[in-house]
């Protein structure tokens, strides 16, 4: 039995993860690694800025979702590269399973952006679990909208 589950969060529905995790008992470890694309000549420090503080504020809406839903939820957001962030922080978390999504690319497009999912598979140190991306359509937990998240940050 699974009891801390991460789950690196991409956009992607999660409801076949929610429904493994309620089978499981297990708490939900979301995580959200960001990392910002800097124009030569640009301020580094403004792009890093904002893309964690978008990033905090998905994790925060997608963790009250969950908790309304039931889970005990505990969320992080790290700034780096996806795969080493992943494999680094189910080391250090205590995580028994990571439950992600994979998008299928094949070919081309696989072989230009790579598969974060296949490397994690690859290294990690604790089982994963992949489910397709968009599997579940009409059931589980949707991502925050984009104007969900604008809406959050207006009250905050």
């Amino acid at each position: 039995m699974y009891k801390n589950i991460m789950v690196p969060l991409d956009g992607s529905k999660l409801a076949e993860v929610c429904d493994f995790a309620r089978q499981q008992g297990a708490k939900l470890n979301i995580l959200r690694v960001t990392y910002a694309k800097v124009f030569p000549g640009a301020d580094p420090a403004d792009s890093q800025l904002k893309v964690v503080g978008e990033a905090e504020d998905y994790t925060q809406m997608v963790q009250r979702r969950l908790e309304e839903e039931g889970f005990t939820v505990e969320s992080h957001v790290l700034y780096g590269f996806p795969v080493e962030e992943i494999l680094d922080h189910a080391k250090r978390g205590g995580v028994d399973l990571i439950a992600m999504a994979t998008h299928g690319r094949s070919g081309s497009a696989r072989w230009m952006l790579g598969s974060v999912a296949e490397e994690v598979l690859r290294h990690a140190l604790v089982p994963v679990l992949l489910f397709r991306a968009g599997g579940a359509q009409e059931a589980g937990m949707d991502p925050p909208s984009a104007a969900e998240v604008d809406e959050r940050r207006k009250v905050s």
